[in-house]
């Protein structure tokens, strides 16, 4: 797999106001109110955003309560690749290392493809394709 850039990175937050309080009231980020509060305006990171564990939850199960067998992660890291193809060989790469993979490669309604798992600190990691963030050739 070749990992391209950093798509993204934010907390997996249990309380939406007191974080949006500390990264956006507190430090001053330019984070866009909504169900998913983000901004892709921050220089040195294509995406910073808010997610909520119940937003998490059902990304990876398909229901927005996380596991009670899964640990619950505190941040979400995602990685990029070239192509949606490329998500699902690396899937194919970390399942033949032994990882346990969450999520297989899938696209999620906004057009990303996905796949996720639980890195060994527990940070919910992406190896993703984010079309909107490769340049046109």
């Amino acid at each position: 797999m070749k990992i391209q850039f950093v798509a993204g990175f934010g907390p997996i937050v249990r309380d939406m106001d007191a974080s949006l309080g500390f990264y956006k009231d507190a430090l001053g980020l330019p984070i866009e109110p909504g169900d998913y509060p983000a901004t892709d305006d921050l220089e040195g990171v294509k995406a910073f955003a808010l997610w909520a564990l119940s937003g998490a939850a059902e990304s990876c199960f398909g229901k927005k309560e996380w596991p009670t067998d899964v640990p619950v992660p505190q941040a979400w890291l995602e990685f990029d690749v070239e192509s949606a193809d490329a998500v699902e060989t690396a899937v194919e790469e970390l399942r033949k290392k032994g990882y346990r993979v969450l999520v297989s490669a899938k696209i999620e309604p906004w057009g990303q493809t996905v796949s996720r798992l639980l890195s060994p600190e527990g940070l919910l990691v992406g190896v993703v394709f984010t079309p909107w963030m490769h340049a046109e050739p």
